[in-house]
């Protein structure tokens, strides 16, 4: 499964953040989701980097304008073609929730191949664990994300995690299985999650 990501800079990055967990997963999505995942690949992007942002046992998450009432979810985004890898990131963990964060960990990199009726897509997710520097929890790039808030890891795997498997849409229910994936390899590496 190619990425987009050139493997020299996926070195460096595990360099200084640690080498990832990597898991390989297929996952089901409809057409109309493709479509999405489709039109957010333009300069070939094939990936997105994931930030479990942690301040005091709670996790800075985001909500989309076009989510459903209740879904929030760990912020992510793409570095752009021909930005530098850990630039990016921490340029879109300041669009999406207004902190300046510090990378951690490089926790995960998931090599996903969504499969919908008419077609497929290979994307990689790569997951960073992140801890705020300065800045307050607010969204600076207000058309992509509607709100911004800390949640306990209790809330996270509770009410909003139901209100995301409820909502049929099985790119959510891939954002629980990755969230649920992150917070087992959390535990196992001993972070304080509460």
């Amino acid at each position: 499964m190619p990425s987009d990501i050139p493997r020299s800079v996926l070195r460096e990055i595990e360099r200084r953040y640690g080498k990832p967990k990597v898991i390989w997963k297929q996952w089901r999505i409809t057409d109309d989701e493709l479509a999405m995942i489709r039109a957010s690949q333009k300069d070939g992007r094939a990936h997105d980097v994931t930030l479990f942002i942690f301040r005091k046992g709670k996790l800075a998450v985001i909500r989309k304008p076009n989510h459903p009432k209740g879904v929030y979810r760990a912020p992510s985004g793409a570095v752009k073609r021909g930005e530098d890898f850990e630039a990016g990131a921490l340029r879109e963990a300041y669009e999406e929730t207004g902190l300046t964060v510090r990378l951690k960990r490089y926790l995960m990199r998931l090599r996903v191949k969504f499969v919908a009726p008419s077609g497929c897509v290979d994307w990689t997710t790569h997951v960073f664990l992140a801890e705020p520097v300065s800045g307050r929890l607010r969204p600076i790039d207000t058309r992509e994300i509607e709100s911004a808030r800390w949640v306990s890891i209790d809330e996270l795997q509770t009410k909003i995690r139901k209100t995301m498997l409820e909502s049929g849409r099985s790119l959510l229910r891939y954002r629980v299985w990755l969230t649920d994936k992150t917070i087992s390899l959390l535990e196992q590496i001993g972070w304080e999650l509460r």
